[in-house]
């Protein structure tokens, strides 16, 4: 799993650092994992899978052969075992250790685009997300930066796709902190769709509209698996 790391940079708000440019360019295939046409899509695993399998003979390799060639050889292993995460996702959006970017500017982060695209894949295909890319860590606590930044109207936009995404499709692990995310972009576009979604045929898409909706009226009252159970009891 990829511990994400908050690193405070000293970097112009907006502006990417070369890295970040090249990261960019470099993971531009990773849109395909969110595309309808299932060609594309399963291209851009195959890819994925590839990046997967690279990390796993770089880290292979770091334990290969006594002890002193294994300690000299470290450093050179290691940076070719970072380079091969830097290559597949979740790995890619902090490098092979965590994620950088201006302490409260997550929404000027130059990664911020895949970071998305990374929960998009995960709402939108859960099956492969989980066959792919698992992590709950990096799930949770991109969840939970993206609640607690300032959002410009194409970030909170696009959050309040997340939060439609997420109410419609069964509950998975770490779902409960979109709410943390529907609450800090609570408005009348948020609540269209989820009055929608409430609507809809869809069972599920009913209890958990329904539910968000219930606790956006409720600003106090917190977001626990009590609360939820007691709720969802007496829910019509």
């Amino acid at each position: 799993m990829i511990r994400l790391v908050k690193k405070p940079v000293k970097k112009t708000a907006g502006a990417g650092t070369g890295n970040d440019r090249a990261w960019i360019e470099r993971s531009a295939w990773a849109y395909g994992l969110v595309s309808p046409d299932p060609v594309v899509r399963s291209a851009a695993l195959d890819r994925q899978a590839r990046g997967q399998r690279e990390v796993e003979a770089a880290f292979d390799r770091m334990y290969q052969g006594p002890f002193l060639t294994r300690m000299l050889l470290f450093p050179v292993r290691n940076r070719a075992r970072s380079r091969a995460i830097d290559r597949c996702m979740p790995g890619a959006l902090g490098s092979g250790s965590g994620y950088s970017y201006a302490r409260g500017s997550i929404s000027s982060w130059p990664r911020l685009p895949l970071a998305l695209l990374f929960l998009e894949w995960e709402a939108r295909y859960p099956r492969e997300w989980t066959e792919h890319a698992k992590s709950w860590g990096v799930k949770q606590a991109l969840i939970r930066d993206l609640a607690a930044t300032d959002h410009d109207q194409q970030l909170r936009t696009k959050l309040v796709e997340l939060v439609d995404l997420v109410v419609r499709r069964a509950h998975r692990c770490k779902d409960r902190e979109y709410v943390r995310v529907a609450r800090a972009v609570d408005g009348a576009e948020l609540r269209e769709r989820l009055h929608h979604a409430r609507r809809s045929e869809d069972p599920t898409a009913r209890l958990h509209a329904s539910y968000v909706l219930w606790l956006l009226d409720r600003p106090e009252i917190p977001n626990t698996r009590h609360v939820w159970r007691t709720w969802s009891a007496g829910a019509p």
